[in-house]
Parts: structure tokens; C-alpha cells; sequence
């Protein structure tokens, strides 16, 4: 084998390091797959559900609309107690509500008469509950992974959600259409169970002695800081708009029905998370990347270019082709960002930006879905992907063109970069006995 070729193979091999060095992130990692795995599941058994239930668009793209505020609410808030609270417990009680929340749903499957309100009850409490859990997550990951691995840690991260997302929503449509809904929430009830045992070994994760009690004020203090910072503000932005504008899972069984291929819905959901993983195993590289801002916004028009390419297209495995292409440049999107965001925000103030950030990134997808529905509604599966992929480029270079500095933000350079790896280095140095 040349030496170039072993080069290459070299850059794009995964870095193990934190799987390796943390035992901790290990059980995390775990953890997370068994969850996700049952949760993309009901991914599917939900908008299966309720098309079956009310053969209505409106409805279905309406199950993210109701999940809106409590996402908003709940993300704000677990960011203010993520750095107020132990962060493991936080975590552990979460996955007891979500777990609840995947039994009513299978209880209301099993009824003669499934009733509506339950799925979007449900999926507003359970989205509240994951986003109060969500920023505990990420702000756990930057206190048990060391600083320079943080980048791996991202890639792995990413390979972790991949792995449920290519299989599951692929099994789950096929456990929806065989099975029936109720055996695919009984799965995601399960999946939480498995997940609580290995959680609970985890060591516990306290706050700092001079942390900021969860507050109204803490909030504050948290947006006035992202906000006061372009590059972040840019990392929100530019998600958004390549959400609200591109994202249409909420189309996915009509557009399975209009190709002829009902019984594959479920490859439309994954094959965005198939993209995705292979960007994740060939995502070595990614490490080696300091301009990340310029990273993400050449990957989320990417993400719009392909979809656009998507409507364009008679045939099932083209669509799924360019769908996959959609959720590789996704996929290397969320590392950037990622990256950016645990090796620039200081640890005092992780939780409460991690409540922001799943704003950023969960709000686009409803939004996302609720627009794609309506204009689906108005012209078409076809028009509502062309139209929402075209808008994607289109406000991504909007944004580009307004952001210079986060367009040219280098991870070398940059103040808040430079002056979070002091600190966890001059932290690590210190927990090191002489």
C-alpha cells in the first residue's frame, strides 16, 4: 500500500481516544444507542399513526407544531438547571418520564379506538422532557472528556446517533405496517429501561461551588452571552434556516405512497442517518478542521442543494440517494458545530448555552416539518421539497454574506478557543498528583 494512500486512510480513520480514556463517556455512548434506537422507532410509529388516524398532512406535520413551546420552555430551562443541579441526576429522572411517556403511548395503541389528543399530548411532554434532559447531556460530555479529544468525542457522538437512526426507523416502519404502532412504542419503553441501568454507574456530576442557582436571571446572563458572540449566534442561524426551509420527514409516508413503496417508508428516515454514518466513519478529517464556521455553512447548502435534487426525481432509490446526501451534510454540519461549541464556551456557563443550541437545532425541524406539511397541502409533495430546498441555499448565503465573523472564524486564533483550552489544561494540570 502506498504511502498516500495509508495518509489518507489515516485522516479519515476514527479517533477512539475518549471511548478509550473515559469510562464514563463509554456508558454514555451505550447508552444513548439503546435509547435512540427505540426512539426512532416511535419516529416512525407517530406520523404513521396519526396518517392512519386522520389521512390529513396538517395533522401529522401538526405533531411538531404541538411539540414547539414545550421544546422552547423546556430547553431554556434545562440549560439554566444543567448548570445549577448534578447533571447525572438530572439525566437519570428524564429517562424515568420518557420512559412513562412511551408506555402511555402504547397503552392509547393498544385501545379499540386510538384517540388523536393522546399523540400530540404525548409527544408535547415527551419533547419537553428530552429537552429539559438534553442540555445535561451535552454538558456532561465536556466535564468527562478531556479537552483535545473534544473533536473525536463530536465524531463519535455523531456515530452513536447514526447507528439508531439508519436501522430503527427502517425496522420501525416495517413493525408499524406488521405489527401495528403499539409494538413499536413497546420497543422505545424497553429501550429506556436498558438505558437507566447503564446510566446509573456514571459518576456524579455536581455543579461548580460558585454556580449560578436556575433563574430567570441565569437565563439571561446565558442569551446575553451567546448573543454577544457572532460566531455562535451564526452556528444558531444558519441550522435554523436550513431547517425551517429544507427539512420534510413529515412528508415522508406521502411520498412513500406517491413512489409506490408504502412498506419502505421507513428507509426515507433512514436514509438521511445512512448518510450521515458514513460521514461520521469517514469523519476523521473533521478533527483537522479550524474553520468551522465556513465548514457549516458550505455543508447546510449542501443539505439544501439536496434536497431540491430529491423533488426532482421519479425514481424511490434516487430520492433516497439525495436524502442521504442531505443528512451527510448534515451530519458534518452538527460536528462543526459541536466542536465549536464545547472548545469555546466556558464550564460555567455549558448547560445554559446547551439549552440555546437545542433550540437552534431542535426548533428548526418542527418548524421544518410544519411548513413542508402546508405547503405540501397547497402544491404538492414535490413543490414542498423543491421550493424548501431552493429557500435553504438561498437564506444560508443570506446569512454568510451578514456573518463575516463567524464566516472566517478559526479555532486557532480565536480568543474564546484559546482561552477555554488554558483553562481546561492549567484544570487537567492540577487534578494531576505531584
Amino acid at each position: 500500500m502506498s504511502h498516500r494512500v495509508k495518509s489518507l486512510l489515516r485522516h479519515l480513520a476514527l479517533d477512539l481516544s475518549p471511548l478509550r480514556d473515559s469510562r464514563d463517556f463509554r456508558l454514555l455512548t451505550v447508552s444513548q444507542v439503546i435509547t435512540m434506537f427505540g426512539s426512532f422507532i416511535s419516529l416512525v410509529a407517530v406520523p404513521y399513526q396519526m396518517k392512519e388516524l386522520t389521512g390529513s398532512h396538517v395533522a401529522v406535520g401538526l405533531v411538531s407544531l404541538a411539540e414547539f413551546v414545550p421544546m422552547v420552555v423546556c430547553g431554556l430551562w434545562g440549560g439554566a438547571i444543567a448548570d445549577a443541579m448534578d447533571r447525572r441526576k438530572i439525566i437519570l429522572f428524564s429517562e424515568v418520564g420518557l420512559m412513562i411517556t412511551s408506555g402511555a403511548l402504547m397503552v392509547n395503541a393498544m385501545l379499540p379506538n386510538p384517540q388523536v389528543w393522546v399523540l400530540y399530548v404525548m409527544g408535547a411532554i415527551s419533547t419537553g422532557i428530552a429537552c429539559l434532559q438534553r442540555p445535561s447531556m451535552e454538558a456532561l460530555s465536556q466535564q468527562i472528556v478531556k479537552h483535545e479529544q473534544l473533536g473525536a468525542a463530536a465524531v463519535l457522538s455523531s456515530l452513536r446517533w447514526n447507528f439508531g437512526a439508519i436501522v430503527a426507523p427502517a425496522l420501525g416502519g416495517f413493525l408499524v405496517a406488521a405489527y401495528g404502532p403499539a409494538t413499536a412504542y413497546g420497543i422505545d419503553l424497553a429501550s429506556f429501561v436498558l438505558s437507566l441501568v447503564l446510566l446509573w454507574p456514571i459518576r456524579s456530576a455536581p455543579p461548580a461551588e460558585d454556580a449560578a442557582p436556575a433563574s430567570l436571571k441565569s437565563l439571561v446572563e446565558g442569551v446575553r452571552y451567546a448573543v454577544g458572540r457572532s460566531d455562535l449566534v451564526g452556528t444558531y442561524l444558519v441550522d435554523i434556516a436550513a431547517m425551517v426551509f429544507a427539512m420534510s420527514t413529515a412528508l415522508y409516508p406521502f411520498l412513500a405512497e406517491e413512489l409506490g413503496m408504502q412498506e419502505a417508508q421507513g428507509l426515507l428516515y433512514s436514509a438521511g442517518a445512512i448518510g450521515a454514518l458514513i460521514a461520521s466513519l469517514t469523519g476523521g478529517w473533521t478533527a483537522r478542521v479550524h474553520r468551522h464556521g465556513l465548514g457549516v455553512i458550505l455543508a447546510a447548502g449542501l443539505w439544501g442543494v439536496a434536497v431540491a435534487l430529491a423533488a426532482a426525481i421519479p425514481s424511490f432509490w434516487a430520492v433516497f440517494a439525495c436524502l442521504a446526501l442531505a443528512g451527510a451534510a448534515d451530519m458534518i454540519s452538527g460536528i462543526f458545530r459541536s466542536t465549536l461549541w464545547n472548545q469555546t464556551i466556558p464550564g460555567e456557563l455549558r448547560g445554559r448555552l446547551a439549552g440555546i443550541e437545542l433550540l437552534s437545532y431542535a426548533s428548526g425541524p418542527m418548524l421544518g416539518n410544519t411548513r413542508s406539511s402546508l405547503m405540501a397541502a397547497l402544491g404538492g409533495n414535490r413543490f414542498s421539497l423543491w421550493s424548501g430546498g431552493v429557500l435553504c441555499v438561498m437564506a444560508v448565503s443570506a446569512l454568510s454574506a451578514a456573518l463575516p465573523k463567524f464566516r472566517r472564524y478559526d479555532a486557532r486564533t480565536d480568543e474564546h478557543a484559546l482561552a477555554e483550552k488554558a483553562r481546561r489544561t492549567a484544570a487537567e494540570q492540577k487534578a494531576v498528583p505531584v
